[in-house]
Parts: structure tokens; C-alpha cells; sequence
């Protein structure tokens, strides 16, 4: 199989021809391995060799025989070292698989390596000391987005269909707009943190894949959601299968449309017009479109991220070997000088404002049955544009840097709600612009639903990076 021939095709597409003899799952494979060393050295998007062999999986899922990739978010599956992008972490091997990992192998899923992240998935861009920029297909002077940068930027030149990625403040539909994909972060409780998990990062991180095509994206959601056993709490069940909802006609919307971020920093010109722009096309499509937006209490908002930052490295501090600080980045020593000194009650008041923010966006989505925004409040940034090893930042200025590049992600971190990243808009210098869509809570029916129109409104399947194996 050529590997431009197998660039062309989404995870579904290669599961055809899979599936009709064409080609054979080993071909694939094949085409795959050849396909990471040929774009790897200019995006840099793996954190360690490829595996060999590819790791085990069941050969009759439904997705059996389609490539796929791992975040170093760990842990995630037994036997393969973590690392949490940095020089600290020599390493940690997991003893079992996730609850998610074990169903991406269930699925089929033929994993092939690791997908480099920034240290402790705390920057908005992929850029750690211990591997350097991840660099971005559409403009390799540019940062492919974090925390899934590594994975974001292989499945955009076309190494991999589908990859891995998580998301604790936006960095699953962060890299997906840096990158022209397709980037869903999942409602709270729809895919299992377990089993080590309860709630992963204070109820703030989730954890699914990024794309290129929206039904990609359905048929991954059936594959992996659902309870785990013991899970402290689970979303509803859908009504039907998720890929049964591509092309459905949701009826008439109210939709909410805003450009304008909660934390007051300015916009982009062109991402706000795309932004506009979605709202223009929905109108066209029959939907009841309003420029309005939730009241968000900023402050409540930025006190939850600095919780979970905190939780985030205090798992370093509760690990049976310390990690050296003189090697973590200048912004994890901050966040684990934080950690020491935070307390209880620190934690309680934080709690109070995740159910404020969440009571407030939940009321304004019974109002409106979806919300557009930007997914970036920039297009995306040359490099060391965030220098998470700077040591004059504090905790402060450095969510600060983050709320002046993407102040429209965590929000939704917080509150649970459904979102996803549509690569929707271009600038005229040739970058992918992403638009959000949020929708009420365990609603990712609907959100399918109004993707998969969109997809076929405003498509995006001819736009191709500059650096991608889809050009032959």
C-alpha cells in the first residue's frame, strides 16, 4: 500500500479496505511505519522509537487493523514507559492498561508509538525541554497546539487516522484548531477514567482522540464510552449509536453565538470573522442564531485551573521517587512550590467555584441548545510564544499567558459540558482557524449531528498542510 494512498483515508475509509480484502491489515501497518519515519523528523511529534511490534489488540474490532498513537500522558497502557514530557520522570512503566486503553484495543486499534506532550500537559504548546518544539505540518515555524501536540501534528501530516488525546484545559481541542482537525472533549463521566482514577484532575481532564473526520470521531465515541466498573459517577447513555447520528436533522436550534473571551483579552480579527461566520452558515441552515453568551465569573475560573495544576503535580510529590526539581521547567517548580503550601480548605473554595461556573453556563444552556465560540483566541503561535521554562513566571502570569492565547477552552473544563474543536475557518495566511460548538450536558448527539452538517456546509477535506502525506 502507498503511503500517500493510505494518508488519503480517515480510520473508517482504511477499515474498508480492510474489511473488502483490498488490502490487508499488515499492509497497512506497513504503510503506517513508513509513514511516521517520513514526517517525524520535521514535526517531531513522537516521544520515543516506534514500537516493534505494534502493541496487542483484538484483530475483529470494529476498527481492527487502523493505526494509531498513545499521548505521554500515562499512565496508559501496561508496559509502556511514561514520561509526562519531562527530564524528571526517568520513565514509569504501568503495570496494567486503562480502562480506555484496554477498549482501544478491543476496538482494534493497531497502537505504534507514544505522541510527545509539554512537562506535565501543563502549556496550551508542545515545546518541553526534554524533546523540543513540536513543530506544525501547516506552518513548521508554528506550534502544533498542547497538551496533544505530538498527536495532533502526525495525524495532520497524515502518519496516523486517528490518535490519543486528553484535554484539561483545552488540550485536545487546542491542538485540533492549531492543526485543522476534528477535536472532541467529551462530557463528564462519558468515557472512563479508570481504573486508577476517580476523577481525573478534580473532574477536569477527559480523555478521547483527535481526527479528521467528524464520523471518525462517532465511531471512536461508540467505541469507547460507557461506565467502568466502580466509576464515581457516569453520563446518561446515548439514545442510539453515535455514528447513527451523522447526517441526522437536529430540528430548528437556538443557537448562542460569541467571539468575545470571559477573561477580557483581545481576540484575533479573523478568528472572531470565522467565528462569525459559523454563526452565519447555521442561520442559513434554518437556526435560530443570537450573538450572546454565558456570564462567567473569570476569577472562579482561573481558581479551578490552579487547582488542578496543583493536583497535577502533587501526584509528583506523592510518587515514591521525588522528582529531581533541578530538572522540571520553571513553571512545574511553581506549581509544586504551590502544592506544598496548598490546603484543604484552598481545595474546598476551589470546589465551590467549579459548582458556580457550572451552575451558571448550565443555566444559560437551557436557554440555547448550543454555544459557538472561537476554540483559539489566536491563530496558532510561532514558537516560544509560551515559555513554559521561564523562570520570571509565576503561577499567575503564566495562566495569564494562557488566557491571552486560549481563554475559550477551560470554561467548559470546568463545567463538564460537551465540546468540540471544527477546523471551520482559514486565515489568509493559510493557518487553520477552529471553531468551537458546546452543547448541553451528555448532548454529544447533538453535537455530532450539527458537526456532520457543518462538515458537508463549510468542508475542510481539501485543505491540506503544506507538510502532509495526502499530497502525493
Amino acid at each position: 500500500m502507498d503511503i500517500h494512498e493510505y494518508a488519503s483515508h480517515d480510520a473508517i475509509g482504511i477499515r474498508e479496505l480492510i474489511g473488502s480484502g483490498e488490502v490487508t491489515a499488515g499492509e497497512v501497518e506497513a504503510a503506517a511505519r513508513q509513514a511516521l519515519a517520513a514526517v517525524n523528523e520535521q514535526v517531531n511529534g513522537l516521544a520515543m522509537p516506534v514500537f516493534s511490534p505494534a502493541l496487542e489488540h483484538a484483530e475483529d474490532g470494529p476498527l481492527a487493523g487502523v493505526p494509531f498513537l498513545i499521548k505521554d500522558h500515562g499512565p496508559v497502557a501496561a508496559g509502556v514507559p511514561f514520561f509526562l514530557g519531562s527530564r524528571a520522570i526517568p520513565g514509569v512503566v504501568p503495570r496494567h492498561d486503562t480502562e480506555l486503553m484496554a477498549r482501544f484495543r478491543a476496538a482494534g486499534l493497531v497502537t505504534l508509538g507514544l505522541t510527545t506532550v509539554p512537562e506535565l500537559c501543563l502549556s496550551f504548546s508542545t515545546e518541553p525541554v526534554k524533546h523540543g518544539p513540536t513543530r506544525n505540518p501547516w506552518d513548521l515555524t508554528r506550534g502544533a497546539g498542547g497538551s496533544s501536540g505530538g498527536a495532533a501534528a502526525l495525524v495532520a501530516a497524515g502518519a496516523v487516522p486517528v490518535a490519543h488525546a486528553s484535554d484539561g484545559s483545552g488540550s485536545t481541542r487546542i491542538p485540533a484548531s492549531c492543526c485543522g482537525l476534528v477535536g472532541l472533549k467529551p462530557s463528564r463521566g462519558r468515557i472512563t477514567p479508570g481504573p486508577d482514577a476517580g476523577e481525573a484532575m478534580l473532574g477536569m481532564s477527559y480523555e478521547f482522540v483527535l481526527t479528521r473526520t467528524v464520523r471518525d470521531t462517532a465511531h471512536l465515541l461508540d467505541a469507547v464510552h460507557g461506565p467502568g466498573v466502580g466509576d464515581k459517577y457516569t453520563a446518561p447513555p446515548p439514545r442510539r449509536a453515535y455514528a447513527a447520528e451523522l447526517g441526522v436533522d437536529p430540528g430548528r436550534l437556538r443557537v448562542a453565538v460569541t467571539a468575545s473571551a470571559w477573561s477580557g483579552t483581545a481576540v484575533d480579527a479573523e478568528v472572531a470573522a470565522a467565528t462569525l461566520q459559523v454563526g452565519r452558515v447555521l442561520e442559513d441552515l434554518g437556526h435560530h442564531v443570537s450573538e450572546a453568551s454565558p456570564a462567567v465569573d473569570w476569577d472562579a475560573v482561573t481558581l479551578s485551573l490552579v487547582a488542578e495544576g496543583v493536583a497535577i503535580t502533587s501526584n509528583l510529590l506523592l510518587a515514591p521517587r521525588q522528582p529531581d526539581p533541578s530538572r522540571l521547567e520553571a513553571v512545574s517548580r511553581r506549581f509544586v512550590e504551590l502544592a506544598k503550601e496548598f490546603s484543604a480548605l484552598d481545595l474546598l473554595v476551589a470546589f465551590d467555584a467549579q459548582n458556580r461556573v457550572t451552575r451558571s453556563v448550565g443555566a444559560f444552556l437551557t436557554e440555547y441548545d448550543l454555544l459557538v465560540t472561537p476554540t483559539l483566541g489566536q491563530l496558532p503561535a510561532p514558537h516560544g510564544t509560551l515559555r513554559y521554562d521561564d523562570p520570571a513566571h509565576t503561577v499567575t502570569s503564566w495562566l495569564e499567558s494562557l488566557a491571552a492565547y486560549g481563554p475559550f477552552t477551560t470554561l467548559f473544563n470546568v463545567t463538564g459540558h460537551p465540546a468540540i474543536s471544527l477546523p471551520l475557518g482559514h486565515s489568509t495566511g493559510g493557518l487553520p482557524i477552529g471553531v468551537q460548538i458546546v452543547a448541553p450536558y451528555a448532548r454529544e448527539d447533538l453535537l455530532l449531528q450539527i458537526a456532520s452538517h457543518l462538515e458537508q456546509a463549510m468542508p475542510w477535506k481539501d485543505r491540506i498542510p503544506p507538510l502532509s502525506l495526502r499530497r502525493s
